[in-house]
């Protein structure tokens, strides 16, 4: 018994010993039936366990219940263990075809203190299992394999911010390439007159998150002007480049803008 039900078992008694309370007597009564409650009830503990390919599984069979052995993001193709001919020797092995999972059980009055047996998994993983025995109660194993994870990782790459597909697709327009996930369209939208300057958007790229403009500026004024993204960008733009951002007096420079789809 733990640390905790034996205070509570204690202070149980406490309170059924006061003869002449009932209240008390009833609580002491309550506090002991919690504690033989939570002594009694089993612990619930399945068994998670990393393992490479070809690694030893160290895990826990139950004696008089069902052992289910399962592999994360994976399963179970065939299972290779001597047999012995004695129905009372040998443990049986059920695959369940669904899930790819393992269910093992052992006779009444197995003599050997643990299993021993290899698993092929359906990626080509082999596992040799030792799983010891006892218990009365169910058991749950859960093997990960680390170069599952890794392989998805490296099939898939990481997931780009918002930010680096945005400039992304910044060099994809300066270049004049073609961007993947993007529709890229020519415009010849009338300009639009900004103070001293005049803008024209000359092409378009849009994609499902982010969409990209070309815009053409042109200084009308006599006096060389400074440009910035404040100048030519909304304030929740994600990226904005601009070829030359000092304009002299009747110049023209190409800037290049980042938002995400469905903003300006």
């Amino acid at each position: 018994m733990s640390i905790a039900l034996l205070a509570g078992a204690v202070t149980g008694l406490a309170f059924l010993t006061r003869v002449h309370c009932t209240a008390s007597r009833m609580v002491g009564a309550c506090l002991l039936a919690l504690v033989f409650v939570l002594e009694s009830a089993p612990a619930l503990a399945d068994q998670a366990i990393m393992a490479s390919d070809s690694a030893q599984v160290d895990c826990h069979a139950s004696a008089k219940d069902l052992t289910r052995i399962s592999l994360v993001d994976d399963g179970f193709a065939s299972v290779s263990k001597i047999a012995t001919g004695n129905q009372g020797d040998d443990f049986s092995v059920v695959n369940e075809p669904v899930r790819g999972d393992i269910y093992l059980s052992v006779p009444d009055g197995y003599g050997k203190t643990a299993l021993s047996f290899f698993g092929t998994s359906k990626r080509g993983y082999v596992y040799k299992f030792l799983c010891r025995i006892g218990g009365d109660q169910a058991e749950q194993v859960f093997v990960s394999n680390p170069e599952i994870e890794s392989a998805a990782e490296e099939r898939t790459g990481p997931v780009a911010a918002p930010q680096d597909a945005a400039v992304a697709l910044i060099e994809a327009m300066a270049g004049g390439h073609a961007a993947a996930g993007y529709e890229m369209r020519q415009r010849s939208l009338r300009s639009v007159q900004v103070g001293d300057l005049t803008v024209r958007m000359i092409a378009e790229y849009r994609g499902a998150d982010l969409s990209g403009k070309i815009l053409r500026i042109e200084n009308r004024s006599g006096d060389p002007v400074e440009l910035d993204e404040g100048t030519i960008a909304p304030s929740d733009a994600l990226a904005v480049s601009i070829a030359e951002p000092r304009l002299g007096p009747g110049k023209a420079t190409t800037a290049y803008l980042v938002s995400r789809s469905g903003r300006p």
